[in-house]
């Protein structure tokens, strides 16, 4: 094996120094950058000191540590460190580790966070000030892990403005943020894990504590322009709340808000409250009146369970489309309530399923080419207590106060027709158990528009052909 040539060694030490010379110089210059930037984030509100800034050549890398701000107003903001990889001018990342937000007179901690990691931000260090234009900010993703927040505190108030917490007194924490394509126009996903909190005054929910497996939002946009907001999806897991005014759980809310794919809607699932406990940390003098309300609607157990979902989808014909909805709530032990509706529909020219979807009023400017609705109400138990409630405040025996109702409801029919008469009789026959169901069927005629039936609604029994149906 021949040795390399000295003339050879030399150029290769010559290259190898000059292109180290040449990353260290632009790391110095970077770590110049980082701290002139950090310092000037904050410049005149306060006093600023860094510990060390340095940069790795090899690992395009640039870190300051010991990073303290005080402010002017008594607030103190450390960071244990400030690092930027990658490119300066288009950082591959920018990491904080070790965020805390104080108090300096007291050193009482207002916020802090274990570590802050921005994906591909469109800076190194985003000014405070509007030196950028809007377009200017973007972050390509988010993660956030460990944050603690005091809500007494005004930073908390600035946060959470608008919400429950804005006035609280308490405490917060978040086990994970994570996000993806954040800018000041839109947001293309950001979820929100393991959030508990505790104390006092969470607005009308009184003071207690809360805990929430996750919020997740896609597809947030217009947020530029005020009422132009869109959201295509949200879904609210495992939300459990106990305080002084409020004890109940949500397992799952949904919301579909994309009808580009032709479907969309809302979905609710495990909502419950514990009735019991709230009517015990009631007034003394409003209790008698909230357990007459809760016997009804929970048959005694002061346990109340609801499941609901409200669903659309868009079937594209040929001359025309097919508007479809299936509705349903469910209060269970005591009544359940579903709703079909299949419409026929021509859209004017330009207008798209999702504009009907986003704005139900728009389908005022449809024509409808006859359609149907269906409304069933099935009993499960409410309308018995109803007639037993209903009787015992009146002072009648239970068949006397369905008699009087029956009355009632003939009467109504001689105002506003027998279709009216009809669903009011159903009822009836509901609340003096002589029937567990209630079926209304309704069908529209072979060409109309939304708009003939909002100009005279006291009119709509004699345009369109109700079914009435009890078993």
């Amino acid at each position: 094996m021949n040795a390399p040539r000295p003339g050879a060694l030399r150029l290769g030490s010559a290259l190898i120094f000059a292109t180290l010379t040449g990353a260290s110089g632009a790391v110095f210059a970077d770590a110049e950058r980082l701290e002139t930037e950090l310092r000037a984030l904050f410049g005149g509100y306060g006093s600023i000191e860094i510990g060390d800034v340095s940069g790795a050549m090899l690992r395009s890398r640039v870190t300051a540590k010991d990073f303290v701000f005080e402010s002017d107003e008594g607030d103190r903001i450390l960071i244990d460190s400030y690092e930027v990889s990658g490119d300066y001018d288009s950082p591959d990342e920018v990491t904080l580790k070790g965020v805390r937000i104080e108090d300096s007179l007291t050193e009482l901690m207002l916020m802090s966070a274990e570590k802050i990691v921005l994906g591909k931000p469109s800076r190194a260090v985003f000014p405070l000030d509007d030196s950028l234009a809007p377009d200017e900010i973007h972050i390509g993703s988010l993660a956030i892990d460990g944050i603690v927040i005091d809500l007494a505190s005004e930073l908390a108030e600035d946060i959470f403005y608008g919400t429950p917490f804005t006035s609280s007194q308490g405490r917060m924490t978040i086990e994970q943020v994570r996000g993806q394509s954040l800018a000041h126009d839109g947001i293309g996903m950001l979820e929100v894990t393991g959030v508990a909190g505790s104390g006092e005054d969470f607005d009308e929910f009184g003071s207690g504590s809360f805990t929430l497996g996750s919020l997740r939002f896609e597809g947030l946009t217009g947020l530029d322009v005020d009422g132009e907001e869109q959201l295509e999806s949200m879904v609210l897991r495992d939300l459990e709340v106990d305080s002084d005014r409020l004890v109940g759980s949500l397992s799952l809310l949904e919301f579909d808000g994309d009808f580009s794919d032709g479907e969309g809607g809302v979905s609710l699932e495990g909502f419950h409250m514990n009735l019991a406990r709230m009517i015990e940390m009631a007034p003394e003098e409003e209790r008698t009146q909230l357990r007459m309300v809760s016997n009804v609607l929970t048959d005694g157990t002061g346990e109340l369970r609801l499941d609901a979902a409200f669903l659309g989808s868009w079937k594209e014909g040929g001359e025309h489309s097919v508007l479809v909805s299936d509705s349903r709530i469910e209060l269970h032990d005591a009544l359940r309530l579903m709703l079909d509706i299949n419409l026929p529909v021509v859209l004017p020219a330009g207008m798209e399923p999702a504009d009907v979807f986003a704005d139900a009023g728009s389908l005022q400017a449809a024509t409808l080419l006859g359609g149907d609705l269906r409304l069933t109400l099935s009993n499960q138990g409410l309308f018995g207590r109803l007639a037993t409630l209903g009787a015992a405040m009146e002072g009648v025996t239970e068949a006397q106060y369905v008699e009087q109702a029956r009355t009632q409801a003939q009467g109504f029919g001689m105002m506003f027709g027998p279709q009216v008469q009809s669903v009011l009789m159903g009822l009836v026959e509901l609340l003096e158990g002589a029937a567990e169901e209630l079926e209304v069927s309704i069908g529209l005629p072979s060409e109309s528009t939304m708009a003939t039936y909002m100009v005279d609604p006291l009119g709509l029994p004699d345009k369109l052909s109700m079914k009435v149906e009890t078993r």
